[in-house]
């Protein structure tokens, strides 16, 4: 690779990691939205991660609709939910069901109850640290 393609990819990267660091931060100063990072790892998939959070919405509080370059696996842990999933009914969930996201699928959560709803979720995707390998 020459240095100005090379130079060329970086800024690129820059760029997409820049863009979805405001989103994340966008998102996260919603009103009524409190997301409290669990943790993050790298996994046995080379240039892959998990990112865990706890995700809070107050009553009728909606998430809008977004999607992730990874899997996102939801486990309810108090409240009820109702997820919409493009090309999918809406389905509620409540304390103790999970819902499995598969990657680039557009969704949107609503808290549909009358307190507060809390979600652990986990959803892989690049690392950060190691650059994803082409195939």
């Amino acid at each position: 690779m020459t240095q100005i393609n090379m130079v060329h990819v970086v800024a690129m990267a820059a760029v997409f990691a820049g863009s979805c660091l405001v989103s994340v931060a966008a998102q996260s100063q919603q009103p009524g939205v409190t997301r409290i990072p669990l943790q993050q790892n790298d996994l046995s998939i080379p240039g892959r991660e998990v990112v865990q959070v706890r995700v809070e919405l107050a009553p009728g509080v909606s998430f809008p609709a977004h999607s992730h370059p990874g899997e996102e696996i939801v486990y309810v842990i108090e409240g009820v939910f109702e997820y919409s999933l493009e090309g999918r009914p809406p389905v509620a969930l409540k304390a103790s069901e999970v819902l499995f996201i598969p990657a680039g699928t557009v969704h949107r959560v609503t808290n549909i109850g009358s307190g507060i709803a809390a979600s652990r979720r986990a959803c892989s995707r690049f690392s950060s640290s190691t650059p994803p390998t082409s195939r």
